[in-house]
């Protein structure tokens, strides 16, 4: 055997360890994959690395450990490189998306991609006008619901990519029969706020859209940092309390979550912060009196609690906690309020909101809130 073709072998070798390494199963839930050359820095979920003619993405199963998925994108207007990793090949930039989030069709908008949203399931769901009008002039498929996608309406559609939330062990019934790649947005199951919005970066590749979503994300990261500097500067923690009790379960957010994060972020004290879970916590009314009756701030998000008469009618021990005497309840109205669709890029906007309500002390005079206001 020749040195050129040993130095060819060895360098290929080289390569594929490499593909392998970023793409490592890592068991951890405590670390971001590892990938030495990712665009990635602060999602654990997600590393990006550059080929020859190709980006490799690799997804982490938040469930289990190891690998959920791994894409290789390669530019639609490039023929396919000879030599590709394992992984779904998909076509940047996608141009007949299907998506099942209102989440994933907001950062499409927001990178200027939002005609590439060519059908969307659970259509009801979505908020965003565009869309609506999209499917009434029929130029967006409702594809019917998103656990059981009306096949037919999908096929007509020809999508080039569905981005569709995972979860565990989800087997998406008929659609993975399509040859259609499916992208696996496991963004909502990130740990940190920081680590959810840099995903924006994936699907900025995915649209053509990179330089953009490098410059959305770079603004967040500046503005979040900037503004939990701020918090960390006050004497005073308040303890805050969140959601409330319906049909006799109390959803808290775990104290490892990136909704307890951007909690402590804003310089409030999390009844639940010692707790390990990055989920939620499902608790009955009285193990949440017993951590947090006394709590300075109760923050809800409801569609149908509109004043403290309606509060207390949600449930009749609702005037048990000091936030509710000393009215200190906070409402984010979802019927109104767009902020599911963009707090998960944009986690600085929440950020300071929370901030401006736990330390009105540290605000600009005139300073309001965007998502949560005091309950009349």
């Amino acid at each position: 055997m020749n040195h050129m073709k040993l130095t060819s072998i060895l360098a290929c070798c080289l390569t594929a360890l490499v593909l392998l390494t970023a793409c490592g199963n890592s068991s951890s839930g405590s670390h971001r994959p590892a990938g030495a050359d990712s665009v990635i820095t602060e999602a654990r979920l997600l590393t990006i690395e550059r080929g020859q003619g190709y980006t490799l993405a690799c997804i982490r199963d938040p469930w289990k450990g190891g690998l959920l998925h791994r894409y290789v994108l390669v530019p639609a207007s490039d023929s396919l490189p000879a030599s590709l990793p394992e992984g779904t090949v998909v076509r940047t930039p996608l141009r007949r998306a299907l998506v099942y989030s209102s989440v994933h069709t907001s950062v499409m908008k927001e990178l200027g991609m939002m005609a590439s949203v060519k059908g969307v399931c659970d259509v009801k769901f979505f908020t965003d006008s565009a869309i609506a009008a999209g499917v009434e002039r029929g130029e967006i498929a409702d594809c019917g619901d998103s656990m059981a996608p009306t096949v037919e309406r999908v096929i007509a559609m020809q999508p080039d990519g569905i981005l569709l939330s995972p979860y565990q062990d989800a087997s998406y019934g008929q659609i993975t029969k399509l040859s259609i790649p499916i992208i696996e947005c496991a963004d909502y199951m990130e740990y940190t706020p920081l680590g959810r919005a840099e995903w924006i970066k994936f699907y900025g590749l995915l649209l053509g859209r990179e330089h953009e979503a490098d410059s959305i994300y770079a603004q967040v990261v500046a503005g979040y940092h900037a503004i939990s500097r701020q918090a960390a500067k006050a004497q005073h923690k308040p303890m805050v309390l969140t959601e409330m009790v319906i049909n006799g379960v109390w959803n808290v957010p775990g104290g490892q979550s990136y909704m307890a994060r951007i909690l402590q972020d804003a310089g409030g004290a999390y009844p639940w912060g010692s707790d390990k879970s990055t989920g939620s916590l499902n608790l009955d009314f009285n193990q949440v009196l017993a951590a947090a009756q006394q709590a300075d701030v109760w923050l809800i998000k409801s569609f149908y609690i509109h004043n403290y008469a309606d509060l207390k009618g949600a449930y009749s021990l609702n005037d048990q906690f000091r936030a509710f005497k000393e009215r200190k309840v906070y409402i984010c109205d979802t019927n109104e309020s767009r902020l599911f669709e963009q707090f998960p890029f944009h986690p600085d906007r929440l950020l300071q909101d929370y901030f401006a309500i736990f330390h009105p002390e540290l605000q600009p005079q005139g300073t309001t809130t965007r998502y949560f206001h005091p309950l009349p």
